[in-house]
This record gives C-alpha cells, sequence and structure tokens, in this order.
C-alpha cells in the first residue's frame, strides 16, 4: 500500500535485556535426532512480524484505496485475484508498472484519503492475538516491520490493541530489505534465533537480505505460489499452525520433514461435491490450494470412520448437513504443486446432497475465502484444483452415462 515519506516510527521504547542462554531438554523421542545431529538448532527467540495480511487482515480497505487511485487517475479497477497477483513490494514498483506518469505525491494523497475513510473494515486475522500472547508468554522479543503509515497504524491499533504485544514497531518502512540489518544491530538479535513472518516475497526476500529465517503465511496478499518461489524456511496456513509447530519443537523452527522421509506417512482425507435441489455443486477457494477453487473435506481423525468424518468437516466448513452420501472415487495427491506444502493424500471423494426444501445457508470457517453455488458445466470451467476436477468430471461421466 502506499505509505507516506517519513522516518520508520519508533514507539520509544528500549531494547530489552538480553536473557541469559538457558539449558533445554530434549524429549526421549529427540534424543537420538540430537546425537545424530552433534547439537540442537537454536530456539527462536525473536520474532519480527509483517502487520497486513500478516496480523491483520486490510486487503479490503486497501484493494478499495487502490481502485479509487486507478479511478482518480482514469484507469480500470482491479479485481481482487488481479490485485493480489500483481501488487508487490516496495510498492514504488507497482505503481510505476500502471501509473507511471503520475507523480508519487499524487498518488499517495490519493491513497490515504479513501484509506483513512474505509479502514474501519480492517480486522485482526485468526489466530494472530492467540500467537501474540504466545510469544509474550515465553519471553519472546517482538517486533514489527511495516509499510504501514503511522497514522492508520494508530487508528488500527486502538481497535485491536496489538501493540501492546510489540516490543518495538518500525512503520512507514518503503523497502524492509533497507532496515533489517539496522533492526537486527539496535536490538543485538542473533540471526539463527530470530524470524520474520510475512505473508509477500518481500518479506521473505528481507529475512534473507538479514541472513535470518523466515515464515510465509497464507492469510494476505500473495499466493502460496509466490510465496514458494522465494523459498522460506516454512509455509503455514496461518500463525495457528505455526504455534503448533514452534510447539512441539521446542522453540525450534523445524523445516519440513523431507519428501522422502520413511517417518511420513499418507494422509487420508474425506471430500465431498455437494449437490443442492437445482443439481448446483458447492465450490470453495482456498489459499492452501494456491486460490483455487475445490471442494469442501478434511482429514480423517484417529477411530472415526470416513462417512463421519466427512460429515463432521462439512459442518465445521460450510455448516451444512448433509444427506444422501455417495462414495464417487479414491485419488491419491501426491507432491502437488498446487498445494502449500508438501505432501501425500489419499483422498475419499464424495457426492451429497443438502436435505430437500431446506435452504443452504453456507457460513464458511476460516479455512476458504469464497464460495459459489454452479452448475456442474460452470465449475468445470473455473480455475479448480487437480483433485476437485478429477472428480467433477468423473460425476459428469456418471451423469452422462446414466442418460
Amino acid at each position: 500500500m502506499l505509505c507516506s515519506a517519513v522516518p520508520a516510527f519508533l514507539c520509544g521504547l528500549a531494547p530489552r535485556r538480553k536473557e541469559p542462554h538457558a539449558w533445554r531438554f530434549l524429549p526421549p523421542s529427540q534424543l537420538d535426532l540430537a546425537a545424530v545431529v552433534g547439537n540442537v538448532a537454536p530456539v527462536i527467540r525473536n520474532v519480527i512480524f509483517d502487520w497486513s495480511g500478516t496480523l491483520v487482515d486490510d486487503l479490503p480497505a486497501v484493494l478499495d484505496a487502490t481502485n479509487h487511485v486507478l479511478a482518480q487517475a482514469g484507469m480500470p479497477p482491479m479485481s481482487r485475484e488481479q490485485f493480489r497477483a500483481e501488487f508487490k513490494l516496495p510498492f514504488t514498483g507497482f505503481y510505476e508498472q500502471h501509473l507511471p506518469n503520475i507523480p508519487m505525491e499524487q498518488l499517495e494523497a490519493w491513497f490515504h484519503a479513501r484509506f483513512r475513510e474505509v479502514q474501519g473494515s480492517v480486522v485482526e486475522l485468526p489466530h494472530a492475538r492467540r500467537f501474540l500472547e504466545f510469544c509474550r508468554a515465553r519471553g519472546v522479543r517482538t517486533l514489527l516491520l511495516s509499510t504501514m503509515h503511522p497514522d492508520h497504524f494508530a487508528v488500527q491499533n486502538r481497535a485491536n490493541g496489538f501493540g501492546n504485544y510489540l516490543d518495538h514497531p518500525y512503520l512507514g518502512v518503503w523497502d524492509k530489505r533497507k532496515k533489517i540489518h539496522e533492526i537486527l544491530r539496535d536490538h543485538d538479535l542473533k540471526p539463527d534465533e530470530t524470524v520474520f513472518i510475512g505473508d509477500m516475497e518481500h518479506d521473505i526476500e528481507t529475512a534473507k537480505h538479514g541472513g535470518i529465517r523466515s515464515v510465509g503465511v497464507l492469510t494476505g496478499y500473495n499466493a502460496s505460489h509466490q510465496l514458494h518461489r522465494a523459498g522460506p524456511d516454512r509455509i503455514v496456513e496461518h500463525l495457528g499452525e505455526l504455534q503448533d509447530i514452534l510447539e512441539a519443537a521446542g522453540m525450534e523452527l523445524v523445516s519440513a520433514v523431507p519428501s522422502g522421509s520413511e517417518s511420513r506417512r499418507p494422509v487420508v482425507t474425506v471430500g465431498a461435491a455437494i449437490l443442492d435441489d437445482a443439481e448446483r455443486v458447492l465450490m470453495v477457494r482456498t489459499h492452501k490450494w494456491s486460490n483455487r477453487w475445490g471442494i469442501p473435506g478434511g482429514k480423517v481423525k484417529f477411530g472415526e470412520s470416513s462417512e463421519s468424518a466427512l460429515v463432521r468437516e462439512l459442518k465445521e466448513e460450510t455448516n451444512l448437513d448433509v444427506r444422501d452420501i455417495e462414495f464417487v472415487l479414491v485419488q491419491d495427491c501426491i507432491h502437488s504443486k498446487e498445494f502449500y506444502r508438501d505432501d501425500h493424500f489419499v483422498l475419499l471423494n464424495y457426492r451429497c446432497r443438502v436435505p430437500a426444501g431446506v435452504k443452504a445457508e453456507v457460513r464458511l470457517n476460516e479455512e476458504a475465502q469464497d464460495y459459489r453455488w454452479v452448475t456442474l458445466e460452470t465449475a468445470l470451467e473455473m480455475d479448480l484444483n487437480q483433485p476437485t476436477r478429477v472428480l467433477l468430471e468423473a460425476l459428469r461421466a456418471n451423469k452422462t452415462a446414466d442418460v
């Protein structure tokens, strides 16, 4: 987003006193690994957060303000999909590409005037507060490095209070790569104990420039394939997943298990094409599948039948109760480039219906970002993930055979 050319905003807090090294005792399950490696990976003691798309969801407001800028310049508006695909940091490159002949000062004036009007739509992201509390409880130093204008940050902070969890915010930073070394030096942060968490390629590039660890989150502007291109240490769906990883590993930022590891096992999942009375199928779009359209579903729990898991997952993800459950096919999904992490899924695919005569009121949980009821033929014209395409083509073939 646009930010006025002002020095990085400082909250005035002095860097925290460096904590003495503390011994950690590994659980038995990790002792053999430690013996083989010879030492234990450094624990994470410092977290540098991005703001937009990492702690708060401001994408609707930023898109609105950006389209206002485009309208002032006589340009057509961007869709959400187009904006997410083309927006980049430093944002000056984005505007040089689309509006090269308009002075940056004018672009900023247009942007900020509109953003002030619409930033009431900015909300905290799921899991963000819990992760901040998690860091605070463990004595992890927390800093903020963001392009966000200090005035906008002040307004949003009054609403969510996240500033109370941040030891030092750096705001109005156009190019984060030019600031990272100063932050590490001023706060005496050890690179191998420090991680930058962000939602854009620029955040990952900044971490690499500073020689620190990096985690990409799928809750913001860039899709999984864009983050993969930048090469972070980990990509997570949201901060809740990262918290689980850190807790399980004793605050070590462990890399994903290598794809050839014998310790890995396929993950069994269930999913369904849900039909309504008009023979329309419910399609949902998620960050996890590169923002492609797919079907709702999830993992089978230990001791749970596949149909019970399906009913539970569909209720959790869509709020729909279903009937007439029919198994359609099983397929392997191995090392899919569409999914945000490397994995092997065994997909049990079903067809089912919402109860006849009942209005299907879809309420998505945090796992999906959009949904549509469409005909089967329309669904097959959408940007689908490959496993969903296989299922829908099988349904079309069955439908043709029945005729």
